[in-house]
């Protein structure tokens, strides 16, 4: 250690005073000026316009995301993004709100409900139509496998099920539209799944799948703000899926959507909620089956 030491010269009273004259560099110094009463001008909008209550903690995350709609805009804070948003936002509201969702997904999510929801198309048979909403797509992952499991319950003959697929967020409906995904994203599904519902990219496509056609031909993907007075979705619903957004969702707004959701259901419709969400300030109008299923508390 002591022949070590002598191998290191000293600093040179020059350099280190050359390097303590130079000007720190700040980590916490931003692009764009951001005040807390800018924040909390982002929580009121969002709040208003998608009914996402943004958590105080996530201040650092709102600022990442908008930071690049202000480049995009050419604004040089956020005081003058939002002037902007608020006089005469236009297409960008949309691009404000899709900048502030949150979007994970995959395939078989949750996967425990897909039996209950297989079981009961089962019950349901084919004697009439049966439509399903899943209000939270995100890109799709979701309804395809809903459409999956509708397909292995009730094989060709499927063409009694409808299946409706709306997202607030038009990037990820674009993507849901498309039903084509990196390889990685399927990985844990089963060979045969994979043989029967997906086609393999080759060439330019290689390393991506395919949802095949008659995947798609069950769903239609459609735009729709579960803050609206009403929903472009015809009833009665067989089944909704609502999961993992309620939890954006302060209790009065989550109270609201589910109001608007019970009038649209048959009285034994089933509604599939979040692993960590739970309705029991809703109990008048939907009671647990366990597993976060939901059914009307009007049923028998």
């Amino acid at each position: 250690m002591s022949d070590l030491k002598k191998t290191i010269p000293p600093v040179s009273p020059l350099r280190s005073a050359l390097s303590s004259s130079l000007p720190k560099r700040d980590a916490t110094v931003r692009e764009f000026s951001f005040s807390p009463a800018d924040f909390e001008r982002v929580r009121k909008l969002i709040h208003q316009h998608a009914g996402i209550s943004l958590s105080p903690v996530k201040q650092d995350m709102v600022y990442s995301r908008l930071a690049r709609r202000l480049r995009a805009t050419g604004k040089q804070s956020f005081a003058e993004y939002l002037d902007a948003l608020e006089k005469n936002g236009g297409d960008e509201w949309e691009r404000f709100v899709n900048s502030l969702t949150t979007n994970l997904t995959s395939f078989f999510r949750e996967p425990h409900h897909f039996p209950i929801f297989a079981e009961h198309l089962r019950k349901l048979g084919n004697r009439r139509p049966i439509r399903v909403w899943c209000s939270a797509a995100s890109t799709g992952e979701e309804p395809y496998s809903i459409a999956i499991t509708v397909l292995e319950t009730f094989g060709a003959n499927a063409s009694h099920v409808s299946i409706v697929a709306s997202d607030l967020d038009t990037n990820v409906l674009a993507t849901a539209q498309k039903g084509v995904y990196p390889a990685e994203r399927v990985e844990k599904l089963s060979p045969e799944r994979l043989r029967r519902f997906f086609l393999r990219g080759t060439g330019a496509q290689e390393g991506f799948v395919s949802v095949r056609p008659e995947l798609k031909s069950l769903i239609q993907f459609q735009r729709i703000n579960l803050l609206d007075a009403s929903y472009a979705v015809k009833g009665p619903l067989d089944v909704i899926f609502c999961r993992n957004v309620m939890i954006y969702f302060d209790k009065p707004t989550q109270y609201k959507i589910l109001s608007r959701f019970a009038p649209l259901m048959q009285p034994d419709g089933l509604m599939f909620a979040g692993h960590s969400e739970s309705f029991l300030h809703a109990a008048d109008l939907f009671r647990s089956q366990g597993k976060t299923v939901y059914t009307l508390a009007s049923a028998r």
